[in-house]
């Protein structure tokens, strides 16, 4: 009854109620006037026209009151449900870009797509569409622009957004991420929407004299209406996004059943893969690293292997991806490492431990204090570690690569450049820091000796490393007539399934034992 009057149409019956009262009132003291005058006139002599007129008086102040109270209530309660309709604007609404954010999504009830005469057409009646946007490289953006810039390009990215045709509602659900209800689509509609979302993304935007871009990724769905929340269809939308992010920027996809089953079957490994971290189930297994000068072996590099409970061996790509999304590679790598070592002390001296760090560990300050503190308690010295990164591990943040480089080089341990020529800016990493190994991507030495060109990028990397006095080790070596012109180009070390499969560590024993036999019986 509270929350009636304190409605507009409440307020309206309180104020008609109140005119009421006083017509009555009026009507009662026409029928009381000729009482109050013969009243008076029996009483005059005692006062009674001051005291009726007192009377009076203060019965016309008691209505003035009233009528104002009753203003200043609607008053009151008008401001009351002004702020109430500010703060819930201000709940559902994005305060950078303005656009209604995930609550208000949450809370929207769509209305039919109609014609000129209000006619809802069969073949689009409850076609509701829904569109996730992610944006590809916004943390470049803000790298290059900074945050205010960023927050510019998000801005305008909206308006771009809200501008197009179709785009009957449009939320940003945080981050570079925008979501776009459509109403009344065909298929081939929200496949064109959908590209013409990405074209409008991508055009160039002038932030302070920088013409910067974004990529966009695009997912789509139908909403099942009436069979289901409007969220489902949203979240059908966002994993086709991720689909279509994956495939790289500028993509876009419409949700498909397997795309659901992906997302399961992930779920499931990350499950799996936390108990195994937690039991210590990931073993280091041991490839060796050959010197093709001397045919001795100066190392192994110690690589993951997961088998799981159902016998089933996971790729390293796919459970160390896992790991970095999901914050477990820490943990991972500690295991690893700390397993790594303690296999490496039964090795000769003059054998190194080459172990991969994750791109998404060097931007870890502790990275350094993490690898020492396995080698103190495993009581290897850090001379015979040696740290294998790659050049997309560097560009992240390239004042902490540099940090963690410096203080790995001041303990004694060894950096080696992973897939060398594969990732940006090859020359620029080596001249920014300092390697003791670069290691060639595989990709160059299995077609080298076919394609005259990338045996010349080959050359001219050896060539670097030797004028650079860097080592170099030459990746997928399989083939005799691969070593051979290896060795005829002057590459320092081999690794590949012609010299050995990665092994466990009792086989890597093994393997050290015929080393050292083989070199006794060549001497």
């Amino acid at each position: 009854m509270l929350e009636f009057f304190r409605s507009r149409a409440g307020r309206q019956c309180l104020t008609i109620m109140a005119l009421g009262a006083v017509l009555w009132i009026s009507a009662a003291l026409l029928d009381v006037d000729s009482w109050l005058v013969s009243f008076m006139s029996s009483f005059e002599n005692y006062g009674a026209d001051k005291f009726v007129l007192a009377l009076g008086i203060a019965g016309a102040m008691s209505f003035i009151y009233s009528v104002l109270r009753i203003a200043d209530l609607r008053k009151e309660m008008q401001l009351r449900d002004s702020a109430q309709a500010r703060a819930d604007w201000t709940a559902t609404h994005d305060h950078l870009t303005k656009l209604p954010n995930r609550y208000a999504f949450e809370r929207k009830i769509l209305p039919k797509p109609a014609d000129r005469d209000g006619n809802i057409p069969e073949e689009v009646k409850s076609n509701v569409t829904i569109f996730s946007v992610d944006l590809d490289g916004f943390k470049k953006v803000n790298d290059l622009v900074g945050h205010k810039g960023g927050d510019v390009l998000l801005v305008e990215v909206a308006k771009r957004i809200c501008a197009l045709g179709n785009a009957d509602c449009v939320y940003r659900f945080g981050g570079d991420e925008f979501i776009i209800i459509a109403l009344g689509m065909t298929a081939a509609r929200e496949e064109w929407f959908a590209k013409v979302l990405i074209q409008a993304v991508t055009r160039p935007i002038l932030i302070d004299g920088f013409a910067v871009e974004v990529g966009a990724s695009v997912g789509y769905d139908r909403w099942n209406e009436g069979a289901e929340p409007l969220e489902d269809a949203a979240h059908r939308a966002d994993l086709a996004m991720y689909e279509a992010k994956s495939r790289g920027p500028n993509h876009q996809l419409i949700f498909e059943t397997s795309m659901q089953d992906k997302v399961t079957e992930r779920a499931s490994l990350e499950t799996k893969l936390r108990s195994a971290i937690q039991n210590r189930a990931i073993k280091t297994y041991y490839q060796p690293l050959i010197d093709l000068r001397s045919g001795r072996l100066c190392g192994f590099e110690a690589l993951a292997r997961w088998t799981d409970e159902d016998g089933m061996n996971i790729p390293p790509p796919v459970f160390i991806g896992i790991a970095e999304e999901t914050g477990m590679i820490t943990e991972l790598f500690e295991n690893l490492l700390t397993q790594a070592c303690s296999d490496a002390l039964a090795w000769p001296d003059d054998v190194r431990l080459s172990f991969n760090v994750s791109p998404v560990q060097m931007e870890d300050k502790l990275l350094p204090s993490r690898i020492f503190k396995v080698l103190a308690a495993s009581r290897l010295p850090a001379r015979r570690l040696e740290v294998e990164i790659t050049e997309n591990a560097l560009i992240q943040d390239p004042a902490v690569a540099a940090h963690i480089l410096d203080e790995l080089h001041e303990a004694g341990v060894q950096i080696a450049l992973d897939d060398f020529g594969t990732g940006y800016s090859s020359l620029a990493q080596l001249a920014r820091y300092r390697f003791d190994k670069i290691k060639i991507d595989k990709s160059f030495i299995a077609t080298c000796r076919e394609d005259e060109k990338q045996e010349k990028i080959v050359r001219a990397m050896l060539a670097l490393g030797k004028s650079l006095n860097i080592k170099t080790t030459a990746e997928g070596v399989e083939e005799h007539a691969q070593l051979a012109s290896l060795l005829q180009l002057g590459c320092d070390i081999g690794q590949g399934y012609l010299f050995g499969k990665a092994m466990p560590a009792a086989e890597a024993g093994i393997f050290i034992d015929s080393q050292k036999a083989n070199l006794a019986i060549t001497a």
